[in-house]
């Protein structure tokens, strides 16, 4: 009976002999055809994998043709740089890449992935996809279902070679074996050291551990394909600014010159992004979507830069793409602006640039000070706040903790920056606490509205906190409460499932760099509205207060010549703000994660003010008695998210 196939790492037999093999072929020489006329000739796209099945057509789209051509052995370029937007053909190029290897060059060749997660997920979906449709690849690929076919999920066998695939994540998989060709996928997704063991000892940059794996190739192809991220820590674009930086022009179809497509030229009338088009920078005409066909297939790469000799660099954005329209990216342009977390999203996946942060520049204190607004929550909630969280700062004499109202689209109103001194380890203090999370607030609507979430660091006395977040649980009372701890580096600003304290009880990690990166970014924004952040006239917001929500900023550090970004302040300067207010968003991102829909619930609240303002008599009959069917419902749908949280 066939054995299973092993998802774990290849065998250090099927890794020898793969290499054996592929010495043996890296004597023969290299085949004339280029990888996009392979690509054309034999790859079949899969209808479960791909948009557009059927035989592959370089000609769909032409820009890739050149990427390709510069991975081939024939290329004098030893590492090929794509700076892409998403869903452009970045995963397609390493896919004909691997079937070029696979049928025409074979040589050892690793894949590495974010993750090994990742890394297994690609290999099921995508290659296997690929070689399974592609019937000159089948030939040289065993089934997995054979014995001892040497192709399992993470490692794969062909004549004259092996493939390894692996995530940037583990260094064993990075140490697995020499390599000719190198594919590296998403570089800036990987984590900023790569680990091995139980402990996860750090071990370096993963780009630089599977770099060192093709040293001993003198004719070895690199290819490092990536959506941008961050300013000065994308490590894409740094490699793309060592390259020769070519972009690709393509001519305007009334006057012939040929030209980047810019952001800049989407243009559309006022209020009717469906009616985009694009203008050229030299005539004005307008560009319908209809004639980007003709200028792509007529484009030609242009590089910008000598570069370092040895590598070919290429950027493209998503006006390129022969599957968008101007229209669509005016749309998603004018969603994304609404907030600063959109902009970036935007910014990577569309313009393909990197995003400049809002922590790498120090937001004025006494500018956010003379923004504050009168309004007094302790008398009457603004009409915008359709529900309230807390964050609480635990320190070694006190707790301090802000409650924040939060609106459509994020908007927010600081209701109260409360201290409350006291020793953590006396009941005093708690009681304290426990009556400001049980506060209600009295909303224009007429109805009063409760605390709904309440995150609170763990980080002194950690199973003091734990038992007084387990002990207000075991009441089933608003509001929900998370003993949390912060962490930085690269992690969301609320975890998928918590972890566990030493006592074994719920802790949850929260990502403390992206939860101030969001707040930095909206205590920028100007205008009320979306991501915008209200303060009161009051004397808990004085300016101490504001010295110390702006007190950090965001730099970046070098370790072994590898940027990543750290969050650092002045010493002797304090930020409890920051911590309280981070940690209150959080626990709106826990409220989210659990299914709640801040916008939908701004929908009720606002249908509930209309009622309440209704002038004729009939019709605010008929609306008190729509607003009193609404009135039992809860603020929250307690039954839907808070039985789910309170389990996981």
């Amino acid at each position: 009976m066939p054995s299973a196939p092993s998802e774990h790492a290849a065998t250090p037999e099927i890794i020898l002999a793969g290499i054996r093999e592929a010495f043996a072929g890296a004597l023969r020489p290299d085949p004339e055809l280029t990888i996009g006329e392979w690509s054309d000739q034999y790859r079949v796209l899969s209808r479960v994998s791909a948009g557009e099945p059927g035989r592959w057509r370089t000609s769909r789209t032409p820009f890739l043709r050149e990427i390709m051509d510069c991975l081939s052995p024939s290329s004098p370029f030893s590492r090929v740089v794509y700076m892409k937007p998403a869903q452009i053909g970045g995963s397609e190029v390493l896919l004909n890449m691997l079937g070029y290897i696979i049928h025409y060059a074979p040589g050892p060749t690793m894949l590495v992935e974010p993750t090994v997660e990742l890394a297994k997920r690609f290999s099921r979906q995508r290659i296997a996809s690929l070689i399974d449709n592609t019937s000159v690849l089948a030939q040289r690929v065993s089934d997995p279902r054979e014995r001892d076919s040497g192709n399992t999920i993470l490692a794969k066998e062909f004549p004259g070679g092996v493939l390894v695939v692996t995530g940037a994540n583990s260094s064993v998989g990075l140490r697995s074996m020499p390599a000719r060709f190198l594919l590296m996928d998403e570089v800036d997704a990987y984590p900023p050291s790569a680990s091995s063991g139980a402990a996860g000892t750090e071990e370096g940059d993963p780009v630089d551990l599977a770099i060192r794996r093709t040293a001993t190739f003198a004719n070895r192809q690199i290819a490092m394909v990536s959506t941008p991220t961050i300013a000065e820590a994308s490590r894409i674009e740094q490699a793309y600014l060592e390259s020769d930086q070519r972009k690709y022009y393509v001519p305007c179809p009334h006057c012939g010159v040929f030209q980047i497509l810019r952001w800049s030229g989407v243009k559309w009338p006022d209020r009717k992004p469906a009616d985009a088009w694009y203008e050229c920078e030299r005539c004005q005409g307008h560009i319908a979507d209809h004639q980007k066909a003709a200028m792509l297939e007529r484009g030609e790469w242009r590089a910008e830069a000598a570069g370092d000799g040895e590598t070919a660099g290429f950027w493209l954005n998503a006006l390129y793409s022969p599957w968008t329209i101007w229209s669509q990216l005016a749309k998603d342009f004018l969603r994304a602006r609404k907030s600063p977390e959109r902009m970036q999203t935007f910014t990577n996946t569309i313009l393909a640039e990197t995003f400049q942060q809002a922590g790498a520049t120090k937001t004025d204190a006494s500018e956010l000070l003379g923004r504050r607004q009168p309004y007094r929550a302790e008398v009457m909630l603004p009409a915008g706040v359709v529900l309230i969280t807390v964050g609480a700062d635990l320190q070694a004499d006190r707790i301090e903790m802000e409650i924040v109202g939060w609106g459509r689209d994020e908007e927010s109103w600081s209701l109260a920056y409360i201290v409350l001194p006291g020793d953590p380890a006396q009941r005093d203090l708690w009681d304290g606490f426990d009556q400001v999370l049980s506060l209600t607030f009295e909303h224009p609507c007429g109805q009063e509205m409760e605390i709904a979430a309440a995150c609170v660091d763990s980080g002194f006395h950690q199973p003091i906190v734990q038992q007084f977040c387990s002990d207000r649980g075991r009441r089933r009372a608003l509001p929900k409460m998370y003993p949390i701890k912060g962490a930085a580096g690269q992690r969301p600003i609320w975890p998928r499932m918590h972890s566990k304290a030493k006592d074994n009880r719920p802790l949850w990690v929260i990502g403390v760099d992206a939860a101030k990166e969001a707040l930095y970014a909206r205590l920028k924004i100007t205008e009320p509205g979306p991501g915008f952040c209200h303060f009161p006239i009051s004397d808990q917001y004085d300016q101490g207060y504001f010295e110390q929500l702006t007190a950090e900023t965001c730099r970046v550090r070098y370790t072994k010549g590898f940027a990543s970004r750290e969050w650092t302040k002045k010493a002797g300067a304090r930020n409890e703000a920051i911590d309280a207010r981070c940690y209150a968003y959080a626990a709106l991102q826990s409220l989210i994660a659990g299914r709640f829909r801040l916008n939908k619930q701004a929908q009720h609240i606002e249908a509930l003010m209309a009622a309440k303002s209704a002038g004729e008599e009939g019709h605010g009959q008929s609306a008190a008695q729509s607003a009193g069917r609404q009135e039992r419902r809860p603020w929250i749908e307690r039954q839907d998210w808070l039985e789910r949280r309170s389990n996981s």
